[in-house]
């Protein structure tokens, strides 16, 4: 039996487990696709540890996708452009190439399923981590006219900020002091790309006010599914809500093509993380 998994920390709340297994028993495919959460402490241990044992793929998760990096033979051109990786591949030999499946799969989801053209549009993102420049980088490649960043983190901020400027200089940049100052811009769409609303506790960062009603509103967590940003676009009457099981299904949809060279099934997949939710 060929093994895959995904290594973060936390990563209990996943549904990648419940997504690919089903994928597997679909197909007939002899996997399994487990759980790996590791401290950050253990890292290159416990990745090399799996790589012995004979893993066969990763995804990756917080906080684990820059990091890992180091620990790779090699990068495919986007997550090499991006400088985060979510798949990676391992060959027969060991050797291990990262790839990113996050952006193209948030975009897969936001325009074959939201609906929203990202072409001419404006965009705010909070945060500027791993999913952060994978979505911003790819939003930048698909045409939107502008993007808005805000993550505590100035210099991440400003790094994302030159890597889009460097590779797709017709996309307007600005840095917001705030969070809310990303909604002071009047954006067609808002993107939380920070685990903020994975925990009970975390707060809303964003002035309710600000949320207008023709702003589509995308948090990249899925679980819980209603975070406080997503329940306070819809009270404001926001023109779309959406979590991140979107994202989650096709950045994983094409993840599994990357290691079985195959079809995925799509739906089966999408069935399994719609039970989750349930």
């Amino acid at each position: 039996m060929k093994i895959y998994g995904l290594i973060g920390y936390p990563v209990r709340h996943s549904y990648s487990s419940a997504m690919h297994n089903a994928a597997f028993q679909a197909l007939g495919v002899d996997a399994r696709y487990e759980l790996f959460e590791i401290k950050p402490e253990q890292l290159e241990q416990e990745f090399n540890r799996l790589l012995t044992q004979g893993i066969c793929g990763f995804n990756v998760t917080i906080p684990y996708k820059e990091k890992v990096i180091k620990l790779l033979g090699q990068l495919d051109e986007q997550a090499a452009l991006i400088g985060a990786v979510n798949t990676i591949q391992v060959n027969q030999d060991k050797s291990t190439i990262g790839f990113n499946t996050d952006g193209p799969g948030f975009i897969t989801h936001l325009k074959q399923v939201v609906g929203f053209n990202t072409e001419g549009k404006g965009v705010a993102i909070l945060g500027a981590g791993g999913a952060a420049k994978a979505v911003a980088l790819e939003l930048a490649r698909n045409k939107v006219k502008a993007i808005s960043l805000f993550d505590l983190d100035q210099d991440k901020t400003q790094a994302l900020a030159d890597k889009i400027e460097e590779n797709f200089p017709a996309c307007a940049l600005s840095l917001g002091a705030s969070a809310n100052d990303l909604l002071k811009i009047h954006p067609d769409l808002l993107i939380n790309a920070t685990p903020l609303g994975m925990h009970k506790d975390d707060p809303l960062v964003f002035d309710p006010g600000l949320l207008e009603r023709n702003l589509v509103v995308y948090d990249l967590v899925y679980n819980p599914a209603q975070t406080p940003l997503l329940r306070a676009a819809k009270s404001k009457g926001c023109s779309g809500v959406f979590n991140g099981l979107g994202m989650l299904l096709y950045q994983g949809v094409l993840a599994f093509k990357i290691w079985l060279d195959v079809e995925p099934p799509v739906e089966v997949m999408q069935n399994a993380l719609t039970q989750m939710l349930t």
